[in-house]
């Protein structure tokens, strides 16, 4: 980049099961980022949408949708993005590459779904295609099976996590109770999500419910901005430091997934760009999808060895009293997963604990955070450092 891009505002709905419609929740969103950055309408040259969709909404041509926010957005380019769980972070990144490119100076960033209108099996039945369909035993498992397969085999190497996994997701409810956007406000102890139960019953042994984020309706959205596009206060912005896409194969075959080699090169590629480690992280956000997924995210960004991510539980590194307190927010199992949102949520969040912003689950004196979203089984992978500016 020949010069510094910055987020300059945020939107956020409330994540939840919501009467809006997925268009209510795209404007909604794309206002509030755009009060927030004092950016014109007139002023954006693009518009992207992270939206998975798969079926769920009729609505198949959502990107135009964004136009609905502002008149003066009438023939302003629109495209939609399409990454699986990691749509949103795709968008991001297309809006990223055209002010990179030249093409841009500001760039208006949405990610939304509309999901809870559907029932669980076809959430569930949707979802699944962004698995590998060309070979049936792949085809046939649902993710919520795929990450099933991926604790019992950590715990054929490195021992039974289900103690860890069922510490992250009581720390990631804890964490949710202070997010008034969060889908869920109820706490889930340790011993509750510890144990099976009619409440918490096996969903993939051994995951449970517990260990599965939530089916979600909701938006977020981001202003980008080149850095002489405005003249924007430094404590009102935030620098992207870095931002690395990595994909690996699609065939859970052709790969060992337990590895998780994409997600690490994002991540460690990011940390690299940026000149910093996991040790200068004030927060990150990450693609807790599931329970085990947090867990090895742990270690892919060396907040522990290999086979030793529990470590960052043990020592209270993840907590948000913590060094490094991953998803202050309540992460995709406590504050919600609308799927092509998730990715947009993370940094709007970000951004807005990097300007004193974000309330209840702030983090006093965050100068960097890194959000990691992830699609698929490690497939695509999504890493963006940023950094508070403070010049």
């Amino acid at each position: 980049m020949t010069k510094d891009i910055f987020i300059v505002g945020s939107g956020h709905t409330r994540f939840g099961r919501l009467d809006q419609s997925l268009e209510d929740l795209i404007v909604e969103a794309a206002r509030e980022a755009m009060e927030e950055a004092q950016t014109s309408p007139a002023e954006i040259d693009a518009v992207f949408l992270g939206h998975f969709n798969s079926g769920l909404v009729p609505d198949g041509f959502a990107s135009s949708l964004i136009l609905q926010a502002y008149p003066e957005l009438r023939f302003k380019p629109a495209t939609r993005c399409e990454n699986a769980c990691a749509s949103g972070a795709a968008a991001f990144h297309a809006g990223l590459n055209a002010v990179r490119a030249g093409g841009a100076r500001n760039v208006l960033v949405v990610g939304a779904e509309k999901m809870t209108h559907r029932s669980t099996r076809d959430v569930t039945r949707a979802l699944a295609g962004a698995g590998y369909q060309n070979d049936t035993v792949e085809a046939g498992l649902s993710f919520p099976q795929v990450f099933a397969i991926a604790a019992k085999e950590y715990a054929k190497r490195h021992g039974d996590p289900s103690d860890a996994m069922a510490r992250i997701a009581a720390k990631n409810h804890e964490n949710a109770m202070k997010n008034p956007l969060a889908h869920m406000h109820k706490q889930m102890p340790y011993e509750f999500c510890r144990e099976i139960s009619e409440s918490n019953p096996l969903i993939a042994p051994p995951l449970r419910l517990s260990d599965c984020s939530l089916i979600t309706d909701g938006a977020a959205a981001i202003v980008l901005s080149v850095e002489d596009a405005h003249a924007h206060d430094a404590s009102a912005r935030v620098r992207i430091a870095a931002a690395e896409h990595v994909s690996d194969f699609l065939p859970m075959r052709s790969r060992d997934f337990l590895a998780f080699e994409g997600p690490e090169r994002a991540i460690q590629t990011a940390f690299k760009t940026a000149g910093i480690t996991a040790n200068d992280l004030d927060f990150a956000e990450v693609h807790d999808c599931f329970t085990p997924a947090e867990l090895l995210i742990y270690e892919a960004m060396g907040l522990a060895p290999k086979g030793q991510g529990a470590r960052a539980l043990e020592e209270g590194t993840v907590y948000a009293s913590g060094s490094t307190p991953v998803n202050l927010s309540g992460g995709l199992k406590a504050k919600g997963h609308p799927v092509g949102a998730t990715g947009v949520s993370m940094l709007a969040l970000g951004f807005r604990q990097l300007t004193g912003r974000a309330g209840d689950i702030q983090r006093e004196g965050a100068e960097w955070g890194l959000a990691f979203n992830m699609g698929g089984t490690a497939v695509s992978n999504y890493a963006t450092i940023l950094q508070a500016d403070r010049a």
